[in-house]
């Protein structure tokens, strides 16, 4: 099978979609891989190194999909690569379908096979190539969130940590996932106080147990959200639904409770964001204010991190991008529940029953 991958062209996004490791193993089993010129300077990864593993280099973006069976990318195919895609195409990249319409019916229009990372789940549940860039984006957050509660970064201009004798910055997440857990370790570890607000008591038991005990836990409702926000110099949205659009947990009004330049990052917005004055941001211009609030909004936040999130990213993909070219589509859908669940649309058809209900429309689930 031909194997291509083109350069990221969305702003601000460093990553890549394989790894030399990766391109000696596809050659050993008989694949051809094309790779953009360039694709992976961004991550630290030379054309020649590529050359190295077996790779072609191809110097047009257009020729990288109009060669290749299967299309390997990181994020969502922008609006200038839709009339690249192919009928029948092979695309496996993050798709977040359900919070961008116009993205999910160009790719219906185009009948391409849309397998997306972030439904690829297993039979426990877990979610594979979630998971790493989840945990990359929950200690961003806090990172992120502490640059911009800085005086000239417009915050409050509170140190995260404190000092001796000076109370630390207050932290709340919503969500307790991997995100959610991920950003209470960084937070927690730099001394601030920490809350995570979850509807899994299961969940919050665990991180009970695990976590320092001025981290504590607490069952997510409207009235211990209201509450929580009164207090937090740093709200950190890390809610997710898999394959849906992700529940709008703090409103406009509610805005009005928090304390004037707090901070909101909402990991979430990849998925529509869990905040309702959330906007998608870019790296170059990541915050904007709304009732007085500093919001940082960005869709790719690991893409900033190429280095570090382009090898977490790979680790976990190679085994599904094999299993795909070794197998094609529709036999690695059949062998493998984690692919079928990961298939979000073939044929002009919608077969992910979240993304289906995000439109109010059918889904066509392959058996």
């Amino acid at each position: 099978m031909v194997v291509g991958i083109p350069k990221e062209i969305k702003q601000d996004e460093y990553r890549v979609a394989i790894v030399p490791a990766g391109v000696e193993v596809f050659v050993k089993r008989g694949h051809k891989v094309l790779i953009e010129k360039g694709a992976g300077l961004g991550s630290g990864i030379s054309d020649e190194d590529y050359r190295r593993a077996g790779a072609d280099i191809v110097n047009s973006h257009g020729n990288i999909f109009h060669k290749s069976e299967l299309v390997l990318k990181v994020k969502e195919p922008l609006h200038e690569e839709y009339d690249f895609l192919e009928e029948c195409q092979m695309v496996f990249t993050y798709f977040h379908f359900a919070a961008d319409k116009k993205l999910t019916f160009e790719m219906l229009k185009r009948k391409i096979v849309a397998i997306a990372y972030e439904t690829i789940q297993r039979d426990d549940g877990k979610l594979p190539l979630l998971t790493p860039m989840s945990e990359v984006a929950g200690r961003m957050s806090i990172q992120e969130g502490a640059k911009y509660l800085e005086k000239p970064m417009e915050g409050r201009g509170i140190l995260l940590a404190g000092v001796p004798g000076v109370r630390p910055a207050n932290v709340v997440i919503l969500g307790g996932g991997v995100v959610g857990s991920n950003a209470a370790k960084i937070a927690g570890g730099l001394g601030a106080q920490v809350t995570i607000l979850d509807i899994d008591l299961d969940r919050m038991r665990y991180l009970d147990d695990i976590m320092p005990k001025h981290i504590i836990t607490l069952m997510s409702n409207s009235h211990n959200i209201r509450e929580c926000i009164r207090h937090a110099d740093l709200l950190i949205g890390a809610v997710l639904i898999p394959g849906a659009k992700a529940p709008q947990l703090v409103t406009k009004d509610m805005l009005k409770l928090m304390k004037p330049r707090a901070v909101i990052v909402d990991v979430a917005i990849d998925q529509g964001g869990c905040i309702e004055t959330s906007r998608p941001t870019t790296h170059s211009k990541p915050t904007y204010i709304v009732n007085d609030i500093v919001h940082y909004c960005v869709t790719n936040m690991p893409g900033a991190v190429g280095r570090t999130s382009t090898y977490a990213l790979t680790n976990v993909t190679l085994p599904y991008t094999l299993e795909l070219a070794d197998k094609g589509y529709k036999r690695a859908v059949k062998e493998n529940s984690a692919i079928r669940r990961g298939l979000n649309m073939v044929d002009g058809k919608i077969t992910c029953k979240a993304v289906a209900d995000a439109f109010h429309t059918e889904c066509y689930p392959m058996n």
